[in-house]
């Protein structure tokens, strides 16, 4: 099977992942998308963490049953604990040697990568799909995708989809205000977050 991965804190997931997630299904005919939400930060005492993390699983669980080819990958969500990403592909690799894997990633990050915790580890296991924004030029893309491939060996690929300009922040910014997070996310996200009244207390 062809297996893309979505990593991410999805607080609140929003249509800019579903969009990502859903061009890169089409584009490099996925067989699944998994989304896979990342453990809380260990600074929050452990009955925090596990509510926190509780209601972006859920979220996420809400924004994609009614695509069947989104699944919800539990691998990272465990409170207090930081996934990284080369630890999660190794194990995915491992464990499910007959699939190929995808990870989905932003322009921003594929500009970054060399940053990230054994990044070298990442790119034997998957191929890389670098989301283009509107901010970065396709030549700048390119050429990052060259260096990175002579360089380290990695398969990078770039993903054409509509990258829209919504933050998980301006989400949890206009619920804490009171106002209106439709349209931003979908309508069971949006009734998730009024019936459990999400983010009011980062009012300010």
């Amino acid at each position: 099977m062809r297996i893309g991965i979505m990593g991410g804190t999805f607080d609140p997931i929003h249509i800019g992942h579903l969009l990502l997630g859903e061009f890169a299904f089409e584009e490099f005919k996925l067989d699944e998308v998994w989304f896979l939400p990342n453990g809380n930060p260990p600074h929050k005492d452990t009955e925090e963490m596990d509510t926190l993390l509780t209601h972006r699983i859920e979220m996420v669980r809400a924004a994609i049953s009614g695509s069947p080819h989104f699944k919800l990958s539990l691998h990272e969500a465990r409170a207090g604990v930081h996934s990284y990403t080369y630890r999660t592909m190794l194990e995915f690799h491992e464990q499910y040697p007959g699939n190929e894997f995808y990870f989905i990633l932003g322009a921003d990050s594929l500009f970054s990568i060399e940053q990230w915790k054994y990044f070298k580890e990442i790119f034997p296991t998957c191929t890389i799909l670098a989301a283009m924004r509107d901010d970065k030029d396709v030549g700048d893309m390119k050429k990052q995708i060259v260096y990175l491939k002579e360089t380290y060996g990695a398969d990078i690929k770039l993903l054409r989809a509509p990258l829209l300009e919504i933050s998980s922040t301006t989400i949890r910014e206009r619920a804490a205000k009171g106002l209106t997070v439709h349209y931003f996310v979908p309508d069971a996200v949006a009734e998730y977050i009024k019936e459990h009244h999400l983010y009011r207390e980062v009012e300010s």
